[in-house]
């Protein structure tokens, strides 16, 4: 019954593997063959199967910024970014701007600014002033799990 869980698991990481390859177009099902067979050809190396980041692991422990699953990824730089607001706008109309133009966003006035990380939203804020620069408040933040979701 396991035995067939992991031709399944191989199978579908093979599937997986022929898809993105396809799309580059420099490898055809041989090479893919080849790379499972020198994967699992390795004595004392099992692949083990790969857990999501934020999902439960199996041992049923709860997930912790902690545990061994996430060390690999916590030094990876990434884009803060915070957005007051968004419009759409003809080319005619970008070219006519000057100095002092105005444009018009889809915000009000006073409303929470997003807070994108690589362009994900993960938190909403507000403006504030930290040792004469600017700085935001969060006064949402999205919750892992729906961050998670965004993602997919």
């Amino acid at each position: 019954m396991a035995n067939d869980m992991n031709t399944q698991d191989d199978q579908a990481l093979a599937d997986e593997w022929a898809a993105a390859l396809e799309e580059t177009g420099d490898a055809g099902q041989a090479d893919i063959d080849a790379l499972l067979a020198a994967d699992s050809g390795v004595p004392g190396s099992s692949r083990l199967p790969m857990e999501e980041f934020g999902s439960v692991p199996r041992n049923n422990d709860p997930v912790s910024l902690e545990g061994p699953n996430l060390d690999v990824i916590l030094d990876i730089p990434v884009s803060i970014s915070m957005e007051v607001g968004s419009t759409d706008i003809n080319i005619r109309n970008l070219l006519q701007l000057n100095q002092g133009s105005v444009i018009e966003l889809d915000r009000l006035a006073g409303e929470p600014l997003d807070v994108l990380v690589n362009g994900t939203l993960i938190a909403h804020g507000e403006v504030v002033v930290v040792n004469e620069k600017f700085g935001i408040r969060l006064t949402d933040v999205i919750s892992p799990s729906e961050r998670i979701k965004k993602l997919r």
